[in-house]
């Protein structure tokens, strides 16, 4: 027998009398009690593999006649889920600054004093994604021990940092330093929100709110290239720092995440915060409560340490779909086109503004981030992730195509008559990213890990996703000298083949499952709930 929490209690009962099994169990949790004559559900988990078949019984409580009456509201968890994505919108003004900044820098030095060239100026684009790595192991540490709430509110520090260094740069050296202070902060916010949404949030609403992170980004991304290019240095950084601020001022009045309440046994301060997300009483969010510490209590039976997420199978199989998801996410070449956004329109000569295309392909980013919370729950992860591999395929191939016309072929003819392909094609590129690729892995990834590793495993998975951006934005450059832009474009192109490949063929659907459902999957066990009274299934 093995306790879980000293003398708290579940409904009247103590913790001890779900704690004992009679029969072995799969991962699921198995509870038994035959005493209480309420209605009671029975869910069946079945595991098999070639040498056993395990099959365990759980028992769900339905006499709660107070959730009956108590409806609730989503409100709460919506407006929990966007404060903590105002940081997001804070990362992506972050992101989108070099796309106005680099080009005057390159031209006039502006406050360096000379002007930089090149390879200086990749090295500006790309350092965020260095700092972003050891940014998500602290993000993992410090959302262990101090939570999901604290951790991102601290990523305030290193923003404010990086923008004073911003604003007082005099040497190209400067700005690497505040780049790389900067990533601490991405890395923070890439690990900590995915988890406080995937935790906060209800099953038929969880997709959407981990959709946020894209949607909030874009908005980050359309407030720099509308306001950049048409104001000084340093009005741009003041407008460009006060985003964290305000993320601060918003995020410190919602609640923590009641599943690591749960986790440090702060079960009074757990109900609060469930009463608080659920709009319900505290006697409401009771069941919901004991649920959710059952599944803790299962994953932290036994320490964890890195090398367990690679040892055991659910963490495994979870980290190596996160981290292909991250990696087909960075081979489409979102980050080489944001950073040089206003670069790559300059190079293709293209009829419309540098100045206006960039804020064109915001807007449209940003509209096309809106759909995804909207349907995501209802038509899945896959579906989503295969319309939009094929989007941007179609776009990056059209891409190359015309940037081989300019610079292999020189049609010039041609190249003038189609002047308009590379706006279209990066609106059709930002649309379909935007609805897949780019919100879904981190939605995913809020999901599929277990209580116990999750803020472990999200940090190897943020760092793998950064390491990679980082060798894409930082080389891009050499590619495109050595092979051309349409080579660039033609190789992300093909990655976006392999990534339909890849969701039809692998990835699993987390669509309506809740997260004990898909850690049973991940486990190889199937659970059927069958209603004992009567003798059907659910």
């Amino acid at each position: 027998m093995t306790p879980t929490r000293d003398n708290e209690e579940i409904e009247g009962r103590s913790y001890k009398d779900y704690a004992y099994s009679p029969v072995p169990v799969s991962s699921s949790s198995a509870v038994f009690d035959t005493a209480t004559p309420d209605k009671k559900s029975v869910e069946l988990s079945t595991e098999r593999d070639k040498k056993s078949c395990r099959t365990s019984f759980r028992v769900v409580d339905n006499s709660h006649p107070e959730d009956m009456t108590e409806k609730g509201s989503k409100l709460v968890q919506i407006l929990a889920a966007a404060a903590a994505n105002i940081g997001i919108v804070a990362t992506g003004a972050m992101f989108a600054w070099t796309s106005p900044v680099l080009p005057n820098l390159e031209k006039d030095g502006g406050p360096l004093g000379s002007p930089i060239d090149g390879d200086q100026s990749s090295w500006i684009g790309s350092l965020v994604a260095i700092g972003t790595i050891p940014g998500s192991f602290l993000a993992g540490y410090l959302g262990e021990r101090w939570g999901r709430k604290q951790t991102a509110l601290f990523s305030i520090v290193p923003f404010t940092i990086g923008w004073a260094l911003v604003a007082s740069a005099s040497h190209v050296a400067q700005l690497y330093v505040a780049r790389l202070i900067f990533g601490l902060s991405v890395g923070i916010f890439f690990t900590i929100v995915p988890m406080y949404c995937g935790e906060i949030a209800e099953t038929s609403i969880r997709g959407a709110l981990g959709s946020f992170l894209q949607l909030f980004i874009a908005v980050g991304l359309l407030y720099s290239y509308a306001i950049g290019p048409f104001v000084s240095y340093t009005v741009f950084w003041i407008v460009c720092a006060i985003l964290p601020v305000l993320f601060f001022v918003c995020f410190v009045m919602m609640p923590e995440s009641p599943y690591f309440l749960l986790s440090k046994g702060r079960r009074e301060e757990a109900i609060k915060a469930l009463a608080k997300l659920r709009s319900k009483s505290e006697i409401a969010v009771q069941k919901e409560a004991d649920e959710i510490q059952i599944t803790i209590d299962e994953a932290f039976k036994n320490q964890v340490s890195i090398s367990d997420i690679f040892k055991v199978k659910a963490n495994l199989k979870a980290l190596i779909y996160t981290c292909a998801m991250v990696s087909f996410q960075q081979f489409t070449g979102i980050n080489v086109v944001l950073f040089y956004m206003q670069n790559i329109f300059i190079a293709a000569g293209s009829s419309v503004s540098t100045e206006l295309a960039p804020i064109i392909i915001g807007v449209v980013q940003l509209l096309a981030s809106t759909v995804t919370p909207f349907v995501v729950d209802r038509s899945g992860r896959r579906m989503l992730l295969v319309f939009s591999g094929i989007g941007t395929t179609v776009s990056l191939g059209a891409m190359g195509l015309y940037f081989y016309l300019k610079e292999v072929q020189h049609a010039d003819d041609v190249v003038a008559q189609i002047s308009w392909l590379p706006v279209v094609s990066l609106i059709i590129f930002m649309c379909t990213y935007c609805v897949g690729w780019g919100p879904l892995p981190w939605a995913v990834m809020g999901e599929m890990f277990a209580p116990n590793v999750k803020a472990k495993a999200s940090g190897i998975t943020v760092s793998f996703c950064w390491f990679l951006a980082f060798l894409i934005t930082k080389f891009s450059k050499n590619m495109e000298t050595a092979f051309g832009n349409y080579a660039t474009f033609w190789m992300f192109g093909a990655f976006c083949i392999a990534s339909v490949l890849f969701t039809v063929l692998i990835l699993p659907e987390t669509k309506g499952k809740s997260l004990q459902q898909i850690q049973d999957e991940l486990n190889g066990v199937t659970s059927t709930t069958v209603d004992m009274e009567n003798g059907t299934k659910k």
